[in-house]
């Protein structure tokens, strides 16, 4: 227990000194002053209740939900009618008024072509109605309508899925606490802390991230498709901004691609030819078969890849395409190839999103606040110290400096997280500082009773941190136990002082067990006491 041979001695001094170098920055920049910068300047974020940031209000078009289910529901009957025995032979589907309606070629079949389409509706929620009402006119014309509660639901689910998606493309790593919540039916409202611009904001929000893979209508004529005339069954799409072709359009088929939502990974890189960057997708089982299909069925055709409506480029399918994984380029710069990147692997917005509202917050807690909080910590932190040192004398100290060491560590370690520190966090730390000197009380009184029994100096102080490593172990595992549910099933602040919880348990036991046990080992060798003033 007390052997600490060179190697270990000077490995855990580095690690010390990495982590207590990491949270310098922070401490430099949040007091004022400058840091250089050609150095590394890891920081720890302030959050909204701290230091403000910014704050946008999005709002969704109730109407292209109705549209996508419009879509998606033509899709579906289309499959259906075509995969029954016997195929069921329609004409011309219209989607005219936001009803879908098509006419049946045998009007023996109605029946038939009735009992396939009812599976694809299902119940508006609770209210007992169906999402979409089937109408039979003239004995073969079927007209399918969206009912408002069938709409309602799926505008709900829609925001619902859209906060998720915010959520994953601000905090990616679960640790700048954003304020993420819906007003209303159809707006969301997004508070990020530590961003004076809210235009970053609104750049990586504003991005639908609906990436499409479509077939071109090489039947369209150049002329029609540039007075936006599409042949039946297709559409006319523009090209992106930054493109070669832009400010022209081209017409895909409107069904039969693949879309995004099948997408595992997405990864900025570079083209290893022309060094340009891009982005490398690839997709789950499903889509990756999908995708090898459309590419062997269609070799030698152009295809369009199209991300928000807008076509970043249409290659040629030169030969299938296995494995899974394909690559998007289209002009990027690297930070916008990294941004759709992140917004492709967040998943797409399943709405698109328009900003009506944008602003920075400033910190809900006024300065005289966070000032008597930190006194307040301060305070505590002294007296703890003032008792540490009455109490146990030398050990005491080596507890103390072990405590200083503990809270700079913690600093160090979420600022390389690129965490936010909230109010909640603060009295995450107060509760660190409680743990790390509740773990030196039990070794120390452990010790203690050793001496009592008789055991001699070494063996004392060995008994002691072997026995009381024990208790200490199991109660920071129970809280770890309490602070991964509290960061999974939390959000916001509760996440916050998760994160310092869970970080502070494992820098506690660094500290207040390995270090101290360090140089009680240090002490015992240089100076071999007889008795022990603790």
């Amino acid at each position: 227990m007390l052997d600490f041979p060179r190697w270990k001695r000077i490995w855990l001094w580095v690690l010390t000194l990495a982590a207590v170098a990491a949270a310098i920055p922070s401490l430099v920049l949040h007091n004022g002053g400058r840091w250089p910068a050609q150095l590394p300047d890891p920081v720890v974020n302030l959050g909204l209740d701290l230091a403000g940031g910014s704050r946008i209000l999005l709002e969704a078009d109730p109407r292209q939900v109705a549209q996508q289910r419009l879509e998606t529901m033509e899709e579906g009957v289309r499959d259906a009618l075509r995969q029954a025995e016997p195929r069921i032979r329609i004409g011309e589907m219209s989607s005219a008024g936001g009803r879908l309606s098509f006419m049946l070629d045998d009007p023996s079949q109605v029946d038939a072509a009735r009992d396939l389409i009812e599976p694809l509706t299902t119940g508006a929620g609770l209210s007992g109605q169906r999402d979409w009402t089937i109408e039979v006119l003239d004995g073969t014309r079927f007209v399918l309508t969206q009912t408002q509660a069938g709409l309602a639901v799926a505008v709900d689910q829609a925001m619902d899925s859209a906060k998720d998606v915010i959520d994953r493309r601000v905090d990616a790593l679960g640790t700048r606490e954003p304020t993420i919540i819906r007003e209303g039916e159809t707006r969301i409202s997004v508070e990020v802390p530590g961003l004076d611009d809210p235009e970053a904001l609104k750049e990586l929000l504003g991005q639908t991230a609906n990436l499409e893979f479509k077939l071109v209508d090489q039947t369209a004529l150049p002329a029609d498709v540039a007075q936006g005339i599409a042949p039946p069954g297709s559409e006319i799409v523009p090209y992106a901004e930054g493109t070669d072709f832009a400010g022209t359009s081209i017409a895909v088929k409107r069904l039969g691609g693949i879309r995004g939502d099948s997408l595992t990974n997405a990864q900025q890189s570079f083209d290893p030819q022309t060094n340009e960057p891009v982005v490398n997708i690839t997709f789950d089982p499903v889509g990756g078969r999908r995708f090898a299909q459309l590419t062997s069925e269609n070799v030698g055709k152009p295809f369009a890849i199209i991300l928000d409506g807008k076509v970043l480029s249409a290659p040629n399918i030169n030969e299938p395409i296995f494995g899974g994984t394909a690559q998007i380029s289209g002009n990027f710069t690297t930070e916008t190839a990294n941004q759709l990147a992140i917004s492709l692997r967040s998943g797409a917005l399943p709405v698109d999103l328009t900003v009506i509202q944008q602003g920075t917050v400033g910190p809900e807690l006024g300065a005289d606040s966070i000032r008597k909080g930190v006194i307040a910590m301060l305070v505590g932190a002294l007296a703890v110290i003032v008792l540490m040192t009455v109490t146990y004398g030398r050990f005491g100290i080596y507890a103390n400096i072990a405590l200083v060491i503990n809270v700079l560590m913690l600093v160090g370690i979420m600022s390389l997280m690129n965490s936010t520190l909230t109010l909640p966090g603060l009295a995450g730390f107060v509760l660190t500082i409680g743990a790390a000197v509740d773990a030196n009380v039990l070794i120390y009184e452990r010790i203690r009773e050793e001496r009592k029994k008789g055991r001699r100096v070494i063996a004392a102080v060995e008994n002691g941190y072997k026995e009381a490593s024990r208790a200490i172990y199991d109660a920071n595992v129970t809280n770890f136990i309490a602070g991964v549910l509290l960061f999974l099933f939390g959000s916001g602040p509760v996440r916050g002082f998760a994160i310092v919880l869970i970080i502070g348990l494992f820098t506690s036991v660094f500290t207040g067990v390995t270090l101290t046990r360090m140089w009680v080992a240090g002490y015992l060798r240089r100076a071999r006491p007889t008795d022990l003033h603790i």
